[in-house]
């Protein structure tokens, strides 16, 4: 009879999920999610602004700016994914979530996650190409060769995710199917199943830990080579004009790179970090990056910020 009722209770594709949102902070969801809908306004605003003017102005249509305007769609993913349910979560309580619902957003996260790392890594390159081999950038990053290193960064992307998406597929569930947070992650719904998730842990950690370091590598090989022709410049203008078109790329990876590591590891090892820090800082991983990159490149790449004010001062002169 106790078999039959854990059969009973047992279920690889449930009905649904509960996401209680951030534990502990469920008196102040309201609040809290004023700042996350002015943050998400900010990242859809900035990024369809820069989406627009590389489309639609030819002078932008360069390697870096084809770049820039996929690092932009995944930022979109990537805070449209999590942030309108998790304002469905603070302010309508709209706390369901269905097991369909549940793996499409597990998908996006993880994989426009994945999709802005080998980003960051193709722009590295980009800026590696123009800096240290100026001669060859235009024979090398032809559009064809661009084209060909989207498609590669997006099935390096597919490859990585798809798996998780069956590994969780793959579950019973036979647990109380409540998350303690704002959207579903791959080790946060796995943990509800009643079978061992050793190879979900394993696959969870170690592949993005490996991926994430072999772009990082890639990544520092690439600056270290720019930073050596920089300073063999023979003009002082020369290095700071150099120095400040890499200074955007820079701070971007620094904002996605150390929370996107805190977060993989506090998942691994963090079991003394407070659950509703943790919480709070993902929401604010999946808001405050996609929010600040466009911000980010429309301060310090000159042809986005004259663009930009053309577009604001034409508009506002009709």
């Amino acid at each position: 009879m106790t078999t039959m009722a854990t059969m009973n209770l047992t279920s690889f594709n449930p009905g649904f999920f509960i996401l209680v949102g951030i534990p502990g902070l469920e008196q102040f969801h309201i609040w809290i999610g004023i700042p996350f809908f002015v943050i998400y306004l900010v990242a859809v605003a900035s990024n369809g602004i820069l989406l627009y003017l590389i489309t639609m102005d030819h002078n932008l249509h360069e390697p870096m700016f084809f770049f820039l305007s996929m690092l932009a769609s995944a930022d979109l993913v990537l805070c449209t994914t999590c942030v309108p349910k998790t304002l469905g979560i603070f302010w309508l309580k709209a706390q369901k979530i269905t097991f369909p619902g549940c793996l499409t957003q597990l998908f996006f996260l993880h994989f426009s996650f994945f999709l802005d790392s080998a980003i960051l890594l193709g722009m590295a390159f980009d800026r590696y190409m123009a800096i240290c081999c100026p001669l060859r950038y235009t024979s090398v990053l032809t559009p064809k060769t661009i084209i060909k290193i989207m498609m590669g960064i997006v099935g390096r992307s597919l490859g990585v995710i798809l798996p998780v998406v069956f590994l969780v597929k793959r579950l019973p569930f036979c647990k109380a199917r409540i998350i303690p947070h704002t959207y579903c992650e791959h080790i946060g719904v796995a943990r509800l199943s009643c079978a061992d998730i050793s190879i979900n842990i394993w696959y969870g950690f170690a592949v993005p830990v490996m991926t994430i370091i072999s772009d990082l590598v890639l990544i520092g090989v690439s600056y270290i080579l720019i930073l050596q022709a920089v300073f063999h410049l023979p003009s002082r203008d020369a290095r700071q004009k150099t120095l400040s078109t890499c200074g955007s790329h820079v701070c971007v990876i620094l904002i996605f790179y150390a929370p996107a590591m805190f977060s993989v590891l506090t998942h691994r090892f963090g079991h003394n970090i407070p659950r509703t820090f943790h919480i709070m800082f993902a929401n604010l991983y999946v808001a405050i990056p996609p929010a600040l990159n466009p911000i980010i490149y429309g301060v310090k790449t000159k042809q986005i910020r004259e663009k930009v004010i053309l577009l604001l001062f034409s508009k506002g002169m009709k």
